[in-house]
């Protein structure tokens, strides 16, 4: 069995016992590791300490059960905490909302993604379908004859956002960007009417940050004022076509682990890096969606 196999066996079974008190000892045996060594690969491979991410995934599990009609105090004890208390401290120390303030408005959360250790070690071909832990992806090639320009929003992020959906928890800082874009689209002049939605993480002038743009599909470049316009570049792209069992899992858990397995494994592993932008193209960024895809434009790895 690879070390990968292990650690993902034990990630399994906290995922079925994540009401009970898991006891080091007990998940090292499931990996067939001392705790000492269990603890250090965990922690390579997750990238969180054991303790830690149970906790993390005990929070996300409790977004889900709290958009049900379930007692709090029944959830609580559901996810092994000993009190309403105990549960509603670790919520807000993690969501800096209560469990109450959340289930009044649930909005889209930054959560702790269960991982699947094995996108790190699949490779699979072009057009050929993957089908792991809740989600279908494929990755092709797809030529963009002319440019398509959108019009919408920019935000600047702290760059150590990039890559953590999914790893570190709190609200998502880009819902309101997706929802100002919502609440303004219909007044935006030039807007195509089956146009879709896209979302860009972009370079900013500070190494520190980098820049997300959120936009509608227009008949032109150049926006009108107070708003902002993006083009997506003419030319060949690698897309990465990805599916989840609804919206909330396709913008948080799904899109994490497309973008793992994309940049981490599928792109080195064809000798390829990728043009300074990633975008994230939807037919709607809505409740209803539950498909979308990741467009970026291939370039040669530098040699080092």
């Amino acid at each position: 069995m690879y070390a990968w196999e292990q650690i993902q066996k034990t990630v399994d079974y906290m995922e079925a016992h994540l009401q009970e008190n898991l006891q080091m000892d007990k998940l090292a045996k499931q990996a067939s590791l001392s705790p000492f060594y269990f603890q250090r690969l965990f922690g390579r491979l997750v990238k969180k300490p054991v303790m830690e991410y149970i906790r993390l995934r005990r929070m996300a599990v409790a977004t889900e059960m709290l958009r049900q009609n379930k007692r709090i105090l029944d959830i609580a004890v559901d996810l092994g905490f000993s009190s309403h208390e105990h549960f509603t401290r670790t919520f807000k120390n993690t969501f800096d909302m209560t469990p109450e303030e959340y289930r009044r408005n649930p909005v889209v959360l930054n959560r702790m993604t269960k991982p699947e250790l094995s996108l790190h070690y699949t490779l699979i071909d072009e057009n050929v379908p993957l089908i792991t832990d809740g989600i279908t992806l494929e990755i092709g090639r797809k030529q963009l004859a002319q440019p398509a320009c959108f019009v919408g929003f920019d935000v600047r992020m702290p760059v150590q956002f990039i890559g953590g959906l999914g790893t570190e928890s709190g609200k998502d800082p880009l819902g309101t960007l997706w929802d100002r874009l919502h609440a303004e689209k219909a007044g935006i002049p030039g807007l195509l009417p089956d146009g879709g939605e896209l979302g860009v993480a972009l370079p900013s002038d500070k190494e520190t940050e980098f820049c997300y743009f959120a936009g509608a599909q227009a008949d032109g470049p150049g926006a009108p004022a107070a708003y902002k316009s993006w083009t997506l570049p003419q030319g060949e792209y690698i897309v990465c076509t990805f599916e989840a069992e609804n919206f909330e899992a396709l913008v948080t858990d799904a899109l994490y682990k497309a973008q793992q397995y994309l940049f981490g494994v599928w792109l080195p592993n064809h000798g390829l890096g990728s043009k300074p932008f990633c975008a994230e193209r939807y037919a709607s960024h809505d409740r209803d969606t539950t498909q979308m895809e990741i467009w970026v434009m291939p370039a040669p790895l530098e040699s080092t």
